[in-house]
């Protein structure tokens, strides 16, 4: 029936929803996958460590005088580590909740820029005159 709306949505809106649901869920599921891996190596004493080794030497050059101040990190643990063990929920957080936003928004116009205006009776379209006008 020509003029009734199709129960099928229109394929670009399909693949406008595939892909923002596959950006909204694809980067935090790897960057979990990766937090895993990256945690137990961080675990490693060897890292501890190597990262006391960096900080005693900055301290050692934030002592001398010259052009270059250097500063002590204050954590006493990898910053990889802090982020990785304290930070992980707000990262997959702020990520769903921009680009849930933001990419909704943006397949919303693209949706909707793509979509074709209506011609049917009484839409003010090229198939004839408002209604309202008959022919004389």
């Amino acid at each position: 029936m020509k003029g009734l709306p199709s129960a099928w949505p229109r394929p670009l809106a399909v693949v406008v929803i595939a892909a923002w649901l596959a950006l909204l869920a694809l980067p935090p599921w790897l960057l979990g996958r990766w937090r895993a891996d990256r945690l137990a190596t961080l675990s490693d004493p060897a890292v501890q460590a190597e990262w006391d080794t960096f900080r005693e030497a900055m301290r050692q050059e934030s002592d001398r005088s010259g052009p270059v101040q250097r500063k002590v990190p204050k954590s006493p643990e990898p910053p990889e580590l802090v982020w990785l063990r304290d930070y992980f929920a707000l990262a997959v957080t702020t990520w769903v909740v921009l680009v849930g936003v933001l990419g909704g928004f943006l397949g919303l116009l693209v949706v909707g820029v793509s979509g074709r205006t209506p011609s049917g009776p009484g839409s003010g379209g090229p198939s004839g005159p408002p209604p309202g006008r008959g022919s004389a």
